[in-house]
């Protein structure tokens, strides 16, 4: 009978609260959104309740309250952004995944990019890779990137050791790896301590833009975006482009407005021109010596 209601009406069932043994939608559930159209209560219960619920909350979501808090509190922080025009990484991606996936047994994500870059970029701002620690400025002479990871219980920010020194492919493993640790729970101290820089990706969720909160006692985290074709002006051209806004926050009591702005230029054009990432200069200008 139900189903007859909702042909003959029209009804989309994902409109229907079921109340049926196993979730199945019975007669009364079609007749209540019929006589309620674009109202649906919360949980599959009654529509204008006022009931609410408690839960307490776990150890990590505390910690988690404690170390934004702490960030936000004792750091200046401040935000720039830019934009990259992520058409030459997905060219390079239709081009070579399937070969790649077939060498090294995983995909080619975006993550491997960003982590190169932001490396690279790092060993030339090193201050970005810094941070405070009593009276002195800790510098490190390598890249320990904490990957932010959301799971059921919570944010976590694992960390690949020694990016500088990775391979793509040792980079995407490492993803995949700090990934299914954390949706699995085992993720270890070691895993969660000891990052230099952070890279967040709210663009998996649908993020356009954000101020992304530095993870203590690191300088600086790095916020990734939703891909949006969009349209650009490129050689006095207005034409579409996948455009993926990025924001670099940081602690301005050790890094400059120049250092941060130019570290995030510098992320722009690795990405915007991958070759880069292996010679990590512009292959004419060596050349030319330049």
């Amino acid at each position: 009978m139900a189903s007859a209601i909702i042909a003959d009406k029209k009804v989309d069932p994902k409109t229907v609260t079921p109340s049926g043994f196993s979730g199945k939608i019975i007669k009364d559930d079609v007749l209540a959104a019929l006589a309620n159209p674009g109202k649906k209560a919360f949980n599959g219960g009654e529509l204008f309740t006022r009931d609410q619920r408690a839960e307490k909350m776990t150890n990590l979501r505390k910690t988690i309250s404690r170390r934004l808090v702490e960030a936000k509190n004792t750091t200046a922080m401040l935000t720039t952004f830019n934009e990259v025009d992520m058409q030459p990484i997905m060219d390079i991606r239709a081009k070579y995944k399937d070969k790649f996936k077939e060498a090294h047994g995983v995909g080619l994500g975006f993550m491997s990019f960003f982590a190169k870059a932001c490396a690279i970029a790092l060993s030339e701002w090193p201050t970005v890779n810094a941070y405070i620690d009593g009276d002195q400025i800790l510098f490190h002479d390598y890249a320990d990137i904490s990957i932010a990871v959301s799971t059921p219980r919570g944010l976590t920010v694992p960390v690949i050791r020694n990016v500088e020194s990775l391979g793509m492919a040792d980079i995407e493993k490492e993803v995949i790896n700090l990934a299914n640790k954390a949706k699995n729970s085992k993720l270890t101290a070691e895993d969660l301590t000891g990052g230099t820089f952070t890279i967040t990706n709210g663009g998996v969720f649908g993020s356009m833009l954000s101020t992304p909160i530095i993870n203590i006692p690191q300088s600086a985290i790095l916020g990734m975006h939703n891909i949006i074709q969009r349209p650009v002006a490129i050689n006095g051209q207005v034409v579409i482009r996948p455009m993926m806004y990025v924001a670099l926050s940081y602690d301005h009591r050790i890094i400059d407005g120049r250092e941060s702005v130019s570290f995030l230029v510098r992320v722009k054009e690795l990405l915007e021109n991958p070759t880069l990432l292996l010679v990590q200069k512009d292959p004419v200008k060596a050349l030319l010596g330049l």
